[in-house]
């Protein structure tokens, strides 16, 4: 890694000796600053669609589009803009990003409709994905081998206090200011950044100058679009609608096309060769599962203690919160890092994937019988993530060459966008299907616990409907403990198996 970024074909400025940037701390800080926004802005939408659909008159459509038009580009643009970053400028993009990411932001606090805001998400999403991808690739680049365990963990312990804090920091400002200014407080965020990030952060790219990939790039953003709008849509519209099965088959299609011209060209946008490496196919299949795990736990998670539990919307938010705290942390104290260090990779991952796993039968077994086994279930589940996220992240980055490190990342945040999709997806099939087969005989046909409650007028009859929607968060729950479990055992196994090869090797 020090060669690399000592390079004099790359941008990246000499003075990198082997402890890294003698920045990288101060850079590490502006970076996770950035991310910060990005991240908050995942969320914190969710709290103002009352105000929304109030000020702007706006259609249950018109709202939903509002909150996936930044994840859907976002999710749909992360390979092409880690490409982008490693061919012209790591730094480069990262300004962009801030620039885009500032001005859909001052364009989204003053919509006057719902089309306007609309776009200025989408327009958000671009320059959020050029942060995502960009911000872990400068990570790996300022920081050596022996830091950067450490920084990642850091990394992604911002990711989680975004998730915990948008609903919080949405709701503060609503109370106190017009729905604009949850958009208005990103813009000395990104003014901020950008000073930050032209001053402190070195330039780096790829030295060896490879022609750009256009109809990759084409290929990947309209494929992974195809597919993450399927993925958005199903709970809303079914899973079997044409809507749903016609962008899924899309996006499939073209992602298949998009692997087959990436063997084809001498200068792919993602070489196919890096599946070939047991690290990366390891660390790959072990990302999304995490990621499965946590998306459809918390899907699971929100409505046990909505509807099982009985707490409304905002109690059942904040109760939710520990789980993003221990994972913050875990990851500031530099405990994931220290672990990994002395155990190395493939014990990290399956440990931490254990725990997840058993958090999330914790909350199958115990979480119906009131809050107390639901907080050991988040503290479970908190602690796995902790430990096996950094790991993972570290695992996919370290099995791609530096110069590719922008591809590493939009892998990476793909990997966390199509696991958390398919998390809430595949769960909240097993809940929906498990409910619907327990249903009294009144209540039959009900596509939701509302629905079957309206359906049934005696006291039995609504504790059967109550009982069938527990026991579906509990099978739930305990199918997604049972793959991310065995995530954890292939993630694991397939890692040992690569570094024993590459010991073997080097014994040679």
């Amino acid at each position: 890694m020090t060669a690399q970024l000592a390079d004099p074909t790359s941008d990246t400025p000499p003075g990198q000796q082997s402890g890294g940037h003698p920045q990288r701390w101060l850079i590490l800080g502006v970076i996770c600053l950035a991310q910060l926004t990005v991240l908050l802005d995942n969320t914190i939408l969710n709290v103002a669609i009352p105000s929304l659909t109030k000020e702007m008159d706006a259609s249950t459509a018109d709202v939903q589009w509002m909150i996936n038009a930044y994840s859907l580009v976002q999710s749909g643009l992360l390979l092409t803009a880690g490409n982008a970053a490693d061919r012209y400028g790591r730094k480069k993009m990262l300004i962009a990003g801030l620039a885009l990411f500032g001005l859909g932001s001052l364009a989204a606090s003053q919509a006057q409709g719902a089309d306007q805001l609309i776009a200025a998400r989408a327009g958000m999403g671009i320059g959020g994905a050029l942060l995502m991808t960009t911000t872990l690739a400068v990570v790996v680049q300022v920081f050596d081998e022996a830091d950067r365990p450490k920084a990642i963990g850091l990394w992604g312990a911002v990711g989680s206090l975004g998730f915990a804090a948008g609903p919080l920091i949405g709701g503060s400002l609503l109370e106190h200011f017009w729905w604009g200014s949850i958009f208005l407080i990103n813009l000395p965020v990104a003014v901020l950044g950008l000073i930050a990030v032209i001053w402190l952060v070195p330039e780096s790219k790829n030295p060896s100058g490879d022609r750009p990939d256009l109809l990759g790039a084409l290929l990947s953003t309209v494929g992974m679009t195809g597919v993450v709008f399927a993925i958005i849509s199903g709970p809303e519209h079914g899973w079997t609608s044409q809507r749903v099965l016609l962008s899924g088959l899309v996006g499939a299609v073209v992602l298949t096309g998009f692997a087959l011209w990436e063997r084809r060209i001498p200068y792919p946008m993602l070489d196919m060769h890096f599946f070939r490496d047991r690290r990366f196919v390891g660390a790959v299949a072990g990302g999304i599962l995490v990621a499965f795990g946590m998306g459809g736990s918390l899907f699971l998670l929100t409505q046990q203690l909505q509807f099982v539990l009985g707490y409304d919307a905002l109690d059942a938010g904040l109760r939710t919160a520990p789980l993003a705290l221990v994972i913050v942390a875990l990851n500031l104290t530099g405990v994931g890092a220290r672990l990994l260090h002395r155990f190395g990779t493939p014990v990290m991952i399956l440990c931490g994937m254990g725990l997840l796993a058993l958090g999330l039968a914790v909350a199958a077994t115990v979480g119906s019988d009131g809050y107390g086994g639901i907080l050991v279930a988040l503290v479970l589940m908190g602690t796995g993530i902790a430990v096996a996220m950094p790991a993972m992240a570290t695992a996919v980055m370290s099995s791609i060459p530096p110069e590719k490190a922008g591809v590493g990342a939009g892998v990476n945040g793909t990997l966390t966008e199509f696991g958390n999709g398919l998390g809430v997806a595949v769960l909240g099939a097993v809940l929906t299907s498990r409910f619907a087969a327990l249903l009294p005989a009144a209540a039959a046909g009900a596509g939701s616990l509302p629905a079957a409650y309206a359906a049934v007028r005696t006291g039995e009859e609504r504790a059967a409907v109550a009982d069938a929607f527990a026991s579906g968060v509990e099978i739930g729950q305990l199918v997604g403990a049972a793959a991310v479990l065995a995530g954890g055992v292939l993630a694991a196994v397939l890692l040992r198996r690569a570094e024993r090869s590459s010991q073997e090797t080097s014994a040679a």
